[in-house]
């Protein structure tokens, strides 16, 4: 999956900055990180005895009985799980389903047959789980010692602020409005950008949004992100995403809660990507697709060229029951201005987007589906970077690429204080 590539320049509207608040990563943190298996629980105070405890209530909660564990290379866990004891299934309006079949795809959308899925580090060792099952990432006591509290973990927290340039979060972003959408699809290069510190990610991905970018926002989000509070390390990771109330109870990363379906045995959600693109060498990308069923109403997740992974339910969503009014595509970080400077937490490559092919971070092939289910090029595609001195966008068309933005950046440098 590689190609080539161009160039332009960037539109500012101020439409966007309350979703880019609302779409970012939890930056609380916990101080703790390994104590709890480290100390014996002998001589724990009774408060981290507590906390302990529920924790370990949780943890068996979302991480299932398997039929099978797979050792990724990276440390992490996979474990092979019946297809209905996901946690997707605890739902109420789930519990004795069966997994939906295939729904119709988008007219135009051509898949090119089932291209390798070993685009994930456990998947190298040449294991898979068994038909029947799914893979999901094992949860550990130290993934959620990392996070800011037991009730929040797999959760994003919701921005207090609404000015952009005070939350933190930055981003560089091409995106559509102004229409009914029914979906997205788009080819993104994978890289492993440097994240200063562990309360500090960077992520690249698709907003499927509706609402009033208020407590009702509604989005679907799927990607590649590098998490060190969420996953412990600095690999690229396969992600997805979702809320109906703004982040504030509902929706969570991947598999950590009830919500999304998984119908794939070979993809595990938020396992780490390999291989991934590497500066002035080759170049690796994930094609995404997520699209309306038109016959059920449920929002479905491709990988690649057919690879179905599962779908959101419809009845998760409020405004996404019907469609969407927003699309976006591209980059965001974390900057909590270590040293009262800027963080030099990269996005993307770590390049601006002029580096071009090879050096800069790509988004290609830009796509929406409409109301009548056609895969179509996404026009009046805009773009922003809301510090374009520490991160930039460039975007441009061609016939191969159709249209596609070159972003990212270093984070601090002599003009990102």
């Amino acid at each position: 999956m590689v190609l080539t590539s161009r160039k332009i320049s960037p539109i500012i509207p101020v439409f966007v900055c309350f979703l880019f608040l609302t779409s970012s990563v939890s930056q609380v943190h916990s101080s703790q990180s390994h104590k709890y298996s480290q100390v014996n629980q002998t001589f724990l105070p009774q408060h981290e005895l507590k906390k302990l405890k529920s924790i370990r209530a949780h943890l068996k909660k979302i991480n299932k009985p398997s039929l099978k564990t797979i050792q990724s290379p990276d440390g992490d866990l996979i474990d092979c799980v019946d297809s209905h004891q996901q946690p997707a299934f605890d739902h109420p309006k789930l519990k004795g389903k069966n997994l939906l079949d295939p729904p119709e795809r988008p007219k135009g959308h051509n898949p090119k047959g089932m291209i390798s899925e070993d685009f994930q580090l456990w998947g190298l060792s040449g294991e898979s789980c068994p038909e029947g099952t799914i893979p999901i990432r094992r949860t550990s006591e130290q993934d959620m010692l990392r996070a800011s509290s037991i009730r929040r973990f797999g959760r994003k927290i919701r921005p207090i602020r609404r000015d952009s340039s005070r939350s933190g979060h930055e981003h560089a972003v091409g995106y559509v409005t102004g229409q009914e959408y029914y979906g997205a699809k788009a080819s993104i290069n994978v890289w492993a950008p440097r994240v200063a510190n562990q309360y500090e990610f960077s992520l690249s991905q698709m907003w499927v949004i509706s609402g009033s970018f208020g407590d009702d926002l509604n989005t679907i989000e799927a990607g590649w992100q590098v998490s060190p509070e969420l996953y412990g390390d600095n690999y690229p990771r396969f992600f997805t995403y979702w809320t109906t109330d703004a982040y504030q109870a509902t929706g969570c990363y991947n598999l950590l809660c009830s919500g999304f379906v998984q119908t794939n045995n070979r993809i595990a959600i938020g396992a780490a990507i390999s291989p991934m693109s590497s500066f002035m060498g080759k170049q690796f990308d994930i094609s995404l697709l997520i699209w309306k069923d038109p016959k059920h109403g449920n929002w479905w997740l491709e990988f690649g060229s057919g690879v179905l992974v599962g779908y959101w339910p419809w009845f998760l969503f409020s405004h996404l029951r019907n469609h969407a009014s927003m699309i976006q595509f591209g980059g965001e970080i974390v900057n909590t201005r270590p040293y009262n400077s800027h963080t030099t937490t990269q996005m993307g490559s770590g390049h601006f987007s002029g580096g071009g092919f090879g050096k800069a971070s790509y988004f290609r092939n830009l796509q929406v589906v409409d109301w009548d289910n056609n895969l179509i090029p996404s026009s009046n595609l805009r773009v922003l970077a809301d510090h374009p001195n520490c991160y930039d966008i460039r975007r441009e068309v061609n016939r191969v690429w159709g249209n596609y933005f070159y972003y990212g950046g270093p984070g601090r440098n002599r003009r990102c204080l």
